[in-house]
């Protein structure tokens, strides 16, 4: 588990982190979010020991980074996937992790296999595409087997095969009892891969919960429905106080639409009650993406000015866009 207790980081007259809380348990993958600039980065340094807090502490299994006897036998991370020395190889690279932490050389080529590279393992890592680097740095994170890992990005350069590994890779980890903490920008993956979310904006916590309770109570939901007495059942709705609108679909149908705090059962008794034939009814859920930009909007640090004077040819940048990323500073 990784704890954090008021962990704050400054440069000169610059807050990073502010009084930041959290905890990370194990068997989850935990997504940690923020828009750029919320200190996503610098809180991973100070977890590795990387960046020394202004105040406040931070804790793995209770410990320090710089009290763990064997580091990577406990927390493994990849934070820069182009740190290798390019004129290693992949093997010599994890060969000499292996060796400088005492570790057994014969998980070289577990990971190696783990992460796909073996038929690549003696080629040099400045070849490495990006998808191959991020493998890489997956691989050294993994080579001490540790309890607890931290990915900084760790989908940017895979391709769509790649992305669904790792995401699966992920989420097996952590069904092995595994602490999984992963940034990323990428906020349509990270709704599928992160069970539990950590968000943060401009240093400061804004929401540590459940990636379904995130969503619910940043974007709300909507029960749809379809029924041939639509208009009768609208009236029924709106006399029980629910707030509801009916929109064209795309068949040119009417759809009803209720939100509001009621569930699918609610509507559907009610409908029951009053022998009102339904043809759908579905509760629709808020994206993550529309949870995030509602939670994180006050929190973006660069924002495009109404009115700025466009570059010809070149479209705005939105901070839908800015929040989406891939970026590399974060």
């Amino acid at each position: 588990m990784i704890e954090a207790q008021g962990l704050t980081k400054r440069y000169g007259a610059t807050v990073a982190v502010d009084n930041l809380s959290f905890e990370v348990k194990p068997g989850k993958v935990t997504g940690f979010l923020g828009p750029n600039g919320a200190g996503k980065s610098t809180t991973m340094r100070m977890i590795l020991g990387l960046d020394t807090p202004t105040s406040g502490d931070v804790r793995i299994d209770g410990k320090r980074y710089r009290d763990l006897r064997q580091p990577l036998t406990e927390i493994g991370a990849l934070l820069d996937a182009k740190w290798v020395h390019p004129n290693r190889s992949a093997r010599a690279h994890l060969s000499w992790m292996a060796a400088s932490n005492k570790l057994p050389k014969a998980n070289v080529d577990r990971v190696l296999e783990m992460v796909g590279l073996t038929e690549v393992a003696n080629k040099r890592a400045g070849a490495y595409s990006l998808g191959m680097s991020q493998r890489l740095g997956i691989a050294g994170a993994l080579l001490g087997d540790p309890r607890i890992l931290l990915f900084d990005e760790p989908v940017n350069g895979l391709d769509p095969e790649g992305i669904v590994w790792i995401r699966t890779f992920m989420q097996r980890l952590a069904a092995e009892g595994r602490t999984v903490l992963v940034s990323s920008h990428l906020l349509s993956e990270m709704a599928l891969t992160a069970e539990e979310l950590i968000v943060i904006g401009r240093g400061r916590l804004i929401a540590q919960s459940s990636t379904a309770e995130f969503v619910d109570r940043a974007s709300g939901s909507t029960i749809r429905v379809r029924s041939p007495q639509l208009d009768q059942f609208d009236t029924l709705l709106q006399q029980q106080q629910l707030i509801t609108r009916v929109e064209q679909a795309d068949d040119h149908t009417k759809v009803l639409y209720v939100d509001g705090n009621v569930t699918t059962d609610q509507v559907g008794e009610l409908a029951a009650s009053q022998q009102i034939v339904l043809h759908e009814l579905t509760l629709q859920r808020g994206s993550l993406e529309q949870a995030f930009m509602q939670m994180t909007g006050d929190s973006v640090q660069y924002h495009a000015q109404d009115g700025a004077q466009a570059v010809p040819g070149v479209p705005p940048v939105s901070a839908a866009e800015m929040a989406a990323g891939p970026q590399e500073d974060n």
